[in-house]
C-alpha cells in the first residue's frame, strides 16, 4: 500500500467516527426525551398523591371549609398582604374568638417577607355602629370583614387576603412539618391556661406543646410577651419548613394546609408566593409589634378590662415605614 493509499485510508477512518458518534447519540436521543417525561408523570402523580393526604387529613378531623365575607381591594404593587387569624375553640357554639391577629406581607421584588403582630387588646373604634372595643373582638362580631375594616380605620391597614388557622390545624400542621419536634428555648415554666406543662429549657415542642408555648400570657409581660414568643415560633417553624425533608413532603403539607386553613386566597397565588420565598426568598423575616414602643398606655375600662390605649398617628407611622422600606 502506497503513503497516498495509507493516508486516504486514515482520513476517511476519521470521518466516519464523528459519524457513528453522531448517530449513537441520535439513537439516544428519544429515549432521554422519554426518560424525562416519564420522571415529569411520576413527580405529577406523587405531588397529586401527596397533596390529596394532606386534604384527609383535615376531613378525617371533621374540618369543613367557610368562605367568609372580606371587601378587600386587590393592588399591583408588586406584595401581598394577609391578614393571619389564629382562631380559639368554639366554647358552647359561641362566636369564635381570634388569639393573634398578625399581617403577614411578601414583597415579590425584594423577595423579602415581613410580619406586623396587632396586640389584640388595642382599644378600637369598630366600624357599623358597635361600640369601643378591644380590636379582636371586631372578629368575635362580624368576622374578618369587620376585623378588616376596624384595622383599615384605626391603624390604615388594609389586607388584601385573609388566612384563618384553628388550633387542630396548627397542631396537624407542626406534627407532619417536624414530627420530631420544633426547637425552641422556653424561657420559663409554663403551664396556665395552655393545656400543657413546659419546663423552662430548650426542648423539641410537639403541636400541642408549641401552641401552648406561643398562646402563654400569664407572666409580667402580658399580651406583649405572647406576640414575642408567637414571632419565635414562626421563625423556628421556617426553618423546619426550609429543611430537605420538608421540602420533600411540601405537597403533603400544602393539602394539610389547605384543609386546615380558611382563606380566600387562591390555589395559583400560594403557589407563587410559596415558591417564590423558597426559591430566592429573604429567609431572615422583619417583625413589628403594634402598638410600638412608647405610643400606648395601660388602661381599664368597665366593660373590656385591661387595655391598651394607643397613639394611632404614631402606630400608623411606624407601620408604614415598616411595610414600605
Amino acid at each position: 500500500m502506497t503513503s497516498q493509499n495509507q493516508s486516504e485510508t486514515e482520513d476517511t477512518r476519521q470521518t466516519n467516527v464523528p459519524k457513528r458518534n453522531k448517530k449513537r447519540r441520535i439513537k439516544k436521543r428519544p429515549f432521554i426525551i422519554l426518560g424525562i417525561i416519564l420522571l415529569l408523570v411520576c413527580l405529577g402523580f406523587y405531588i397529586n398523591a401527596s397533596y390529596k393526604s394532606g386534604l384527609k387529613v383535615s376531613s378525617d378531623h371533621g374540618k369543613k371549609q367557610e368562605l367568609h365575607k372580606f371587601h378587600s381591594t386587590t393592588r399591583n404593587d408588586g406584595k401581598v398582604n394577609v391578614l393571619v387569624l389564629g382562631e380559639d375553640r368554639k366554647v358552647d357554639n359561641s362566636q369564635p374568638r381570634t388569639d393573634s391577629i398578625m399581617i403577614v406581607q411578601y414583597d415579590y421584588l425584594k423577595k423579602d417577607l415581613k410580619i406586623v403582630s396587632v396586640m389584640r387588646d388595642i382599644y378600637s373604634e369598630i366600624p357599623g355602629g358597635y361600640r369601643n372595643y378591644k380590636i379582636n373582638t371586631a372578629y368575635s362580631l362580624g368576622g374578618p370583614e369587620l376585623l378588616r375594616k376596624t384595622l383599615k380605620k384605626n391603624l390604615d391597614i388594609d389586607p388584601e387576603y385573609y388566612a384563618i388557622i384553628d388550633f387542630d390545624g396548627f397542631e396537624q400542621m407542626v406534627d407532619e412539618i417536624s414530627p420530631k419536634g420544633v426547637p425552641i428555648n422556653v424561657e420559663k415554666d409554663m403551664s396556665e391556661k395552655i393545656g400543657v406543662s413546659l419546663k423552662k429549657g430548650q426542648h423539641n415542642l410537639n403541636g400541642k406543646e408549641l401552641l401552648g408555648y406561643a398562646r402563654y400570657r400569664h407572666d409580667e409581660e402580658g399580651d406583649f410577651g405572647r406576640v414575642r414568643r408567637q414571632q419565635q415560633v414562626m421563625t423556628g417553624l421556617k426553618s423546619e419548613l426550609l429543611s430537605v425533608d420538608s421540602v420533600v413532603k411540601a405537597p403533603k403539607l400544602a393539602g394539610i394546609a389547605r384543609g386546615y386553613v380558611n382563606t380566600n386566597l387562591d390555589d395559583q397565588t400560594i403557589y407563587k408566593t410559596g415558591a417564590s420565598f423558597i426559591a430566592r426568598g429573604d429567609k431572615d423575616i422583619k417583625t413589628l409589634t403594634v402598638p410600638v414602643k412608647g405610643s400606648y398606655t395601660n388602661a381599664n375600662d368597665l366593660e373590656n378590662g385591661a387595655v391598651l390605649k394607643i397613639d394611632k398617628e404614631k402606630n400608623k407611622e411606624a407601620i408604614k415605614k415598616f411595610l414600605n422600606d
